[in-house]
């Protein structure tokens, strides 16, 4: 049951305490007394108060967790049911089912290629208990009974609201695929973020992988159907495997000390970059438990926990870490049988997992995974190419977060924490991060940075004692270790203070505290405050003293400026985050004017006798076109704001000079450690690729038809019913801190689709009034459901770098001019 109550000053004349009477009574009547709703004393199940503000904004309050996730899955449903139910799909293995084997899951949140593939995983999943296994798991190993209870009423909620509800989303509509879901599935979209970036990361090697025949040295060959990969391709240590994965997640997140702070306070700015579309969406709520929980951020579809926020008086975020939450083991087999390995030369069976996924319009597939004491056997490890399993040598990957469901546990700790002391406690205690860093401040003016997710226990002296010839290459390149399988004693060893057996834990992490900044956009711990260099981590953690992304470069010179200006406000991480510098611009336009006098000469003919600008020559159309070139780039203000001409300009530019040149061979001044944010610099304009980079970019807009001085916002927008909406930021490469990765489509008129970029924003300080200081913005939006009203009323707010204040405190709700309180109950 639902019922809304609009308790809008402006409509109903009530004022202060009048309308805080009415919504008490409102939380009095939905909320029994503890216990009472769990046992479904009252008659009504499960309930909450949803209290909407401003551009659907919900603030949930409930008397228990149980209600708690009862609201958060209810309001969820309300606003993503289509991309919750096809979340659900996924971790059940049933996209198959439903859609075809051979098309692809969301690219933006999986790695698998294909339906089947992510189905065979999942299913096999499924099949072997290993979610209800975690669950059963006592606290702290496994989830606390808090966290169970806040996933039990999620399922209730977005079920009681699916009963009563219909769904006008188009993407689902009418669908049999939307329907009911369980405990169990509400935690198995929670092992899979755990699992995003270690076995995810090997969906189609493992669903593929199967053993030669008996004898053989040649590999079998891979299943096409299943993985959608065709000819071997020796591995590589470039690519995915050292750098972004096809999901491509990543962030940044400042947080700045008392010390540079106006008012002796902390600030924070946090910027996660994941996926615009799909089950990846955060999602942005206050959750309430009385005495108990006050905490306002945003959450990843299908989660009952908030991920990145702020309470009364701590502010945090994540960014996505350098650290490799998995390694490779090469397994020696026994010559007469490829399916046992030898381990200190006693045979070990692999065990057979036979899983069978249903087939829209086809009969049910059925394959066989193999599974090892270190976890299964795979084939390939995403893009990298083939890990051939022939008749002498088979790799198994280790993942130990396919054993941590305690991802939920950290959000919700770090949610009643109300300093850095207590969040790095909580995160110490809970052990549940599985790929990302945290980032915190809090309202005494304290800073905490700490690389603290759960990493395999590779020690360099491990990796050096225990590297196959493999491993010898991929580990000081990528991080990732491949480590001799017939030997016990390669294994991990246990750290006393970790949860798990084999991982690191609290004392051996990259921590940074009180410094006057610390800064992270997803290289490694090294450089989180440029003065204060961590280093004596493991190489597993990252790299030191290499060189660093041009958005991080960008982004510590920016705040490194603020910091050693001092007297910091909110107001400057608002302008920060907005201020859409390239980095790459600032760079390369020195060495670009030094290149554009000559554009107007014909390359053929160095002393320009030839006469490329000559009226009538052959080639004087387009030496005009890069002398105009020329003069657009000059007059850019390197920025990709949505006002800013000559940014497309260059941003197609420099993506067909990075695609030709390796990064050592753009700059003629190389990095060097000791000047780590200024180098390498100056652009290699003696290299041909530069001349052909911008007459390449010249040619592209000429043939779509864009203006080479065409605004930003004219060439990066989104669609929302039938509009344009401008959007400023630009790709990572450029070196902008607001990261939008959009797709390319000339004959749309530029980049017409966010695929990943800026999604929750939080701006947050104190003030001494009780309250915190946040600005918040949800980039694409609460509702991916084109008919809801808050579909692209944030996104219309990003477009011209506006933010909405977060009303956290009571009074703050109460005053809202469009507060709509609705209360659900579990049962009418």
């Amino acid at each position: 049951m639902s019922t809304t109550t609009p308790i809008t000053p402006a409509r109903t004349g009530l004022r202060g305490a009048a309308v805080r009477a009415a919504v008490l009574l409102l939380l009095a009547a939905a909320c029994p007394a503890p216990g009472a709703a769990a046992a479904g004393a009252d008659g009504r199940g499960l309930s909450a108060v949803l209290r909407y503000t401003e551009y659907g904004i919900p603030h949930i309050v409930a008397r228990d967790y149980a209600g708690l996730g009862f609201g958060s899955g209810w309001a969820q449903a309300q606003d993503n049911v289509c991309a919750l139910a096809d979340a659900f799909l996924t971790v059940r293995g049933e996209r198959s089912r439903w859609f075809g084997p051979d098309p692809a899951p969301y690219p933006q949140g999986s790695f698998a290629t294909t339906n089947l593939a992510s189905d065979l995983y999942y299913r096999g999943v499924r099949d072997a208990g290993t979610v209800e296994h975690l669950r059963a798991t006592p606290a702290p190993v496994g989830p606390s009974r808090a966290v169970t209870e806040l996933g039990r009423g999620w399922a209730a909620g977005y079920n009681a609201w699916l009963r009563r509800n219909p769904v006008t989303d188009p993407a689902c509509a009418g669908a049999g695929w939307v329907g009911p879901v369980s405990a169990v599935d509400v935690s198995a979209l929670d092992y899979s973020l755990a699992v995003l970036l270690g076995e995810g990361r090997g969906i189609d090697g493992i669903t593929a992988a199967r053993p030669p025949a008996p004898g053989s040295t040649a590999p079998a060959d891979h299943e096409a159907p299943a993985t959608g990969t065709a000819a071997h391709r020796p591995i590589t240590t470039r690519g995915p495997i050292a750098g972004r994965p096809p999901v491509r997640p990543g962030s940044n997140a400042v947080a700045f000390h008392g010390s540079t702070t106006g008012n002796g306070r902390g600030l924070l700015l946090g910027n996660p970059h994941f996926p615009w579309h799909g089950p990846q969406r955060f999602w942005q709520s206050q959750q309430t438990v009385p005495g108990e929980l006050d905490v306002m951020g945003a959450s990843l579809l299908g989660t009952a926990t908030v991920a990145i926020g702020h309470n009364a008086d701590l502010a945090w975020s994540h960014t996505v870490a350098t650290g490799v939450p998995m390694n490779l083991y090469e397994l020696t087999l026994d010559p007469a049988d490829p399916t046992t390995y030898l381990v200190d030369g006693r045979p070990e069976r692999m065990t057979r997992r036979t899983v069978t996924v249903p087939v829209k319009d086809g009969e049910p597939v059925t394959r066989d995974q193999w599974w090892t004491r270190y976890g299964p056997v795979l084939t390939a490890l995403d893009t990298t190419g083939p890990l051939p399993w022939t008749g002498t040598t088979a790799y198994a990957l280790a993942d130990p977060n396919a054993a941590n469901l305690r991802g939920s546990d950290t959000a919700l700790a770090l949610a009643r924490a109300h300093s850095t002391d207590q969040a790095l406690a909580a995160l110490d205690r809970t052990q549940g991060l599985p790929w990302a860093n945290t980032v915190a401040a809090d309202a005494a003016g304290h800073t905490l940075f700490t690389q603290s997710p759960v990493l395999p226990r590779i020690t360099d002296e491990l990796a050096r004692r225990c590297s196959t010839p493999l491993g010898t290459a991929t580990y000081p390149a990528a991080g990732l270790a491949v480590l001799d399988g017939s030997r016990s004693h390669c294994a991990p060893g246990t750290d006393p203070r970790a949860l798990q057996p084999g991982v690191f834990g609290p004392g051996s992490l990259p921590t940074l505290r009180d410094t006057p900044y610390v800064e992270n956009s997803n290289d490694s711990a090294w450089l989180t405050d440029a003065d204060h260099p961590l280093t004596g981590y493991e190489r597993v953690f990252g790299t030191i003293g290499t060189p660093r992304s041009l958005r991080t470069r960008g982004a510590l010179q920016d705040v490194s400026a603020l910091a050693a200006r001092g007297h910091l406000g909110v107001g400057d991480l608002q302008r920060h985050q907005f201020a859409d510098r390239s980095t790459a611009g600032d760079l390369a336009a020195t060495g670009l004017a030094a290149v554009c006098p000559e554009a107007a000469k014909d390359p053929r003919d160095a002393d320009g006798a030839g006469g490329a600008g000559k009226a009538g020559s052959a080639n004087s159309g387009a030496a005009d076109d890069l002398a105009e070139a020329c003069r657009i780039l000059a007059r850019w203000d390197r920025t990709v704001n949505t006002a800013s001409r000559g940014a497309l300009l260059f941003d197609r530019f420099w993506r067909a000079l990075t695609a030709a040149t390796p990064p050592e061979a753009l700059w003629t001044v190389p990095f060097s450690p000791a000047d780590p944010l200024r180098t390498p610099h100056t652009l290699n304009t003696a290299s041909p690729a530069v001349r052909r980079a911008l007459g390449s970019a010249v040619a592209e807009l000429r043939a779509a038809g864009i203006p080479a001085d065409a605004p930003w916002g004219d060439t990066q927008f989104a669609v929302r019913a039938g509009d344009r909406i401008p959007l400023p930021g630009g790709s990572a490469e450029l070196g902008v801190w607001n990261v939008l990765d959009a797709r390319w489509d000339p004959a749309g008129g530029g980049y017409d689709e966010v695929e990943s970029g800026t999604g929750y924003l939080q701006a947050v300080g104190w003030n001494g009034s009780g309250c915190p200081e946040a600005k918040t913005l949800l980039a694409y939006a609460q509702s991916a459901d084109p008919t809801s009203p808050h579909h692209a009323d944030q996104t219309a707010l990003f477009s011209t770098g506006q933010w909405v204040t977060s009303r956290f405190c009571e009074k703050d709700i109460l005053h809202s001019p469009e507060l709509r309180v609705v209360t659900v109950t579990e049962r009418d």
